[in-house]
């Protein structure tokens, strides 16, 4: 069947039309991204230079901060940008261009996130499993292109968001979109799902297995528990939300979204690193290390 495409480029409409909220937007996620970007660039430059974080736990973590770094990259920069301008558009191919890197890097973070919690076990097999998740991510996303690419699209063509994604696409595309979404949503919805399951399965058990520890253990462990399941429920709820439903909008939509595209690539270095001890002493000596070579020169 031949696409009717006579759609070359999207207009954005972003979070906000309001001059004075566009300017608000422009500096809160210049500033969200830019910490985004220094707390996952620290942890990879200090897991990848220092030889006592070599355990299973951090070499998932490196690669969580990598698909951070990126799945930020991937809507930040454009959406800050947009900010600024007053009529925001992008071109067809950069529209299918961030439907699959996001949705790569947004899997590779789901996938990610599980090897942390099921993987630690299996050390040796830990290379192995984060090539399956990059695997899955890439055979993920290329399902999510190819059922964008087989939507026409013969106006109008205003996305009501800030990033793009199938959903908004699916709402302009001017053919019947049930068959299409039913896929979408058996996708993604099925990936998000089970993988929230298997988390909070995992976690429960964690939890359970606390009984014989000791008061202090018990108190360490749970605390750390309870901060990984913040940030489990703050990406896959939402994600669940957005991915599990017909094709329907709602005006709460973009906000929504803001918490597992920009909110989440930003709170994981805190929670899942910066509070950890080990990668603290890390980045002290890694810093003494800076400061030593510097005085030398």
């Amino acid at each position: 069947m031949q696409l009717n495409n006579n759609v070359t480029e999207f207009t954005m409409l972003g979070l906000t039309q309001n001059p004075i909220r566009k300017k608000i937007v422009f500096v809160t996620f210049l500033l969200l991204y830019l910490g985004t970007l220094l707390g996952n660039l620290l942890i990879i430059i200090t897991i990848k230079t220092s030889p006592a974080l070599g355990n299973p736990m951090y070499f998932f973590l490196f690669h969580l901060s990598l698909s951070d770094t990126h799945f930020s990259t991937c809507i930040a920069p454009r959406m800050i940008a947009d900010a600024l301008l007053k009529n925001a558009s992008i071109s067809f191919n950069e529209c299918m261009t961030q439907v699959f890197t996001s949705h790569f890097f947004g899997c590779l973070e789901i996938f990610t996130l599980v090897l942390m919690a099921v993987g630690l076990y299996v050390a040796i097999f830990c290379g192995v499993l984060v090539a399956v998740a990059w695997v899955g991510s890439c055979v993920h996303s290329s399902a999510q292109i190819l059922l964008a690419l087989s939507l026409p699209f013969c106006g109008p063509n205003v996305i009501d968001h800030y990033f793009h994604d199938l959903q908004p696409l699916l709402k302009l595309a001017c053919t019947d979109t049930y068959v299409i979404n039913l896929l979408f949503v058996s996708n993604s919805g099925a990936i998000y799902t089970v993988s929230f399951v298997m988390l909070m399965f995992s976690y429960i058990v964690i939890l359970h297995s606390l009984r014989n520890h000791s008061t202090d253990s018990r108190k360490k462990a749970l605390s750390t528990c309870v901060s990984h399941i913040i940030v489990v429920i703050l990406f896959f709820c939402p994600c669940i939300f957005m991915y599990t439903r017909p094709a329907t909008t709602f005006s709460m939509d973009k906000m929504i979204a803001v918490f597992y595209t920009i909110g989440t690539p930003l709170f994981n270095p805190l929670i899942y690193t910066l509070r950890n001890a080990e990668v603290k002493n890390a980045m002290r000596m890694l810093w003494s290390k800076q400061l030593v070579s510097d005085d030398k020169r």
